[in-house]
């Protein structure tokens, strides 16, 4: 006779996989909750129209950048100027991409479409974690789509309710919120550093970061993730301390 097939792993349903990722996510959530509130805070300040503040963070969805689009709107920069700073800014969500190819491959074009627009650091943070899991769940680029609409609405209602409270608190921006960022992704990236090359990376990435934190137009972010994956490529394959050649 032959044999049934194994019944699907509730574990593993769409719905399950959506909503662990939704739960996964709210470290990040409560991480990036400061940066939506201060970024709705200094949008008027910055010359930015209430309609224009919300439909930044629907549509551009990219917190550092849209930070860095105030100051040089404030600023009275080029429209150029402005979307040349941003696009590299969020050059490093390319090494994202590369990374998580391999798992979303067989994905239709407009799943990949969706879950591009919404890969932010912090979904990556996460997702990556659940793609590499030792398992064979179908449904993992649910898990995705979870992290990914959780960290979505997350930014957007931040951004309103910075908006409306920048009315009535100018002085919400000075109260050093956007430590909890930080503070959140150093309790996620340390756990991680588990091998010489990964650990190298972390270290170089600090010091160029550190070194280049006064180059304009935050260009010191990607010539540190630049230098990090340089470092851990270098170490990658090369024997430890006491292993053998």
């Amino acid at each position: 006779m032959p044999e049934l097939a194994a019944p699907p792993d509730p574990r593993h349903s769409r719905s399950s996989e959506f909503w662990s990722g939704v739960l996964d996510t709210l470290p990040m959530m409560l991480g990036a909750a400061p940066f939506g509130l201060i970024f709705g805070t200094l949008a008027a300040p910055s010359g930015l129209s209430n309609g224009g503040t919300l439909a930044m963070s629907l549509i551009v969805f990219a917190g550092s950048s849209q930070f860095i689009a105030l100051s040089l709107l404030a600023g009275k920069a080029s429209l150029l100027v402005i979307v040349l700073t941003t696009f590299i800014v969020n050059l490093r969500h390319a090494l994202y991409s590369a990374s998580l190819l391999p798992f979303v491959a067989d994905l239709s074009q407009g799943w990949r479409a969706l879950l591009a627009f919404w890969l932010t650091d912090e979904t990556f943070a996460v997702v990556q974690l659940r793609y590499g899991a030792d398992d064979t769940s179908p449904n993992k680029h649910w898990f995705q789509l979870g992290s990914s609409l959780a960290m979505y609405t997350n930014w957007f209602a931040w951004t309103l309710m910075g908006m409306l409270l920048g009315r009535t608190m100018p002085q919400l921006q000075h109260l050093g919120l956007e430590f909890a960022m930080a503070a959140t992704f150093t309790g996620i990236v340390v756990p991680l550093l588990r091998s010489r090359p990964m650990v190298a990376a972390a270290l170089v990435a600090a010091g160029v970061a550190l070194l280049c934190r006064d180059l304009p137009y935050k260009l010191g972010l990607m010539l540190a993730a630049c230098a990090g994956v340089g470092a851990g490529m270098a170490l990658e394959g090369r024997p430890g301390p006491k292993e053998a050649p």
